[in-house]
């Protein structure tokens, strides 16, 4: 393996424990028996499941940092295409998982189709379509210089906003009024009760840093000399030390807080980021030490294609029925509960249904299949 090869290796096992553990904290077997880490924070305040996706985005910005050179020798014309085209793909990949299956079956057995007018439109996919395609717009117009006055503009300007037309509480937030403004009611998530999403429009301003800051690293990591590898992840570190510091000082005045998706969780992510980068080229690059990255690597190698697996086999699993409950629920009874305590037995659950994917994704590595959304 050579020294490059190692690099990049460290960059694939980074987008495979991502996709890894947002597969395990989207399938607990039992919402009601989770251990507190897989559980997002109810408002204010982070856990490790809250840093799943601006993790997410951040590997989308360090396969964007090997990607966009290659395009940019095609021209501009080239740029603008194939940026738009990945990212539109994206996006109705995005919204089509939630009108999946298309249709609904009541109590008595009887077939409708899902209606449109209230299929939710932002969502985890949507975030990642714009988030991309705006990033890559602003680094390939911008540059670096650009990118990195953009991003403070984008973070200290969302706390602007958020102070002057509204406030941080569930209900009275900015994002939550123009969404409702824009998209309606209908087309938004109501899991907190209202309609509220997580992954709304003003929210994409800052989580679009998340994607430059992962283009950043990623660069930084291409350029790293090998004679003087310690000392470049020094640096890495230092600037995720910084970059915690700077979101748990803004903490005191503009809550960390995923679902609003605030500056200082943004500067939380990116530091924890670059910090766990760090340490995987620490140990991957300096202490040779490569023989448990495989299974990190299968899912690194399709990353959103098997994401995207994952939460169809879910929705497929809540749809059909057994025994007057669902599938999902039926395998969670039959195989987890009754011999665990319920949280070991919910977590199994996940773990099970994650190696599942692996799985998957295992026999498209063996069979050199790779889909690139």
């Amino acid at each position: 393996m050579t020294i490059a090869s190692q690099r990049y290796l460290a960059l694939d096992v980074l987008r495979g424990l991502t996709v890894a553990l947002m597969i395990v904290v989207n399938t607990p077997g039992d919402w009601g028996s989770v251990y507190a880490p897989f559980l997002h924070a109810e408002w204010h305040g982070f856990t490790l499941t809250d840093l799943v996706f601006p993790s997410f985005l951040f590997v989308v910005g360090n396969a964007l940092a090997f990607a966009l050179g290659k395009y940019e020798q095609l021209g501009h014309g080239a740029v603008l295409a194939r940026l738009g085209k990945r990212s539109a793909l994206i996006f109705l990949l995005g919204f089509l998982l939630y009108w999946f299956p298309f249709f609904k079956i009541d109590d008595a057995g009887q077939f409708a189709w899902s209606s449109l007018s209230h299929t939710r439109i932002p969502g985890v996919l949507q975030r990642i379509a714009v988030c991309y395609l705006a990033a890559a717009l602003i680094l390939h117009y911008g540059k670096t210089r650009g990118a990195l006055v953009f991003s403070a503009c984008a973070l200290l300007g969302y706390w602007a906003i958020l102070a002057c037309f509204g406030d941080y509480t569930l209900h009275g937030n900015a994002p939550a009024k123009l969404d409702l403004i824009l998209l309606g009611d209908s087309h938004l998530y109501h899991g907190e009760g209202i309609a509220f999403d997580p992954e709304g429009i003003l929210g994409t301003l800052p989580a679009i840093v998340n994607v430059i800051a992962g283009y950043l690293a990623g660069s930084f990591v291409r350029r790293a000399a090998p004679a003087q590898l310690r000392a470049s992840l020094v640096r890495l570190a230092v600037a995720g030390v910084i970059c915690v510091a700077v979101a748990l000082c803004w903490n005191e005045v503009f809550p960390i807080n995923k679902k609003l998706w605030t500056s200082s969780y943004v500067m939380l992510g990116i530091g924890l980021d670059l910090l766990l980068l760090a340490l995987l080229m620490f140990i991957i690059d300096v202490r040779q030490m490569t023989g448990w990255t495989y299974f990190f690597e299968v899912f690194g190698k399709n990353t959103l294609f098997i994401y995207l697996v994952s939460e169809v086999l879910v929705i497929i699993a809540f749809t059909v029925r057994i025994g007057g409950v669902n599938l999902y629920q039926w395998l969670y009874r039959q195989g987890f509960t009754g011999w665990a305590p319920a949280r070991v037995g919910s977590l199994l659950f996940a773990v099970s249904f994650m190696l599942l994917c692996w799985l998957i994704a295992y026999a498209m590595d063996k069979r050199r299949i790779y889909i690139k959304v």
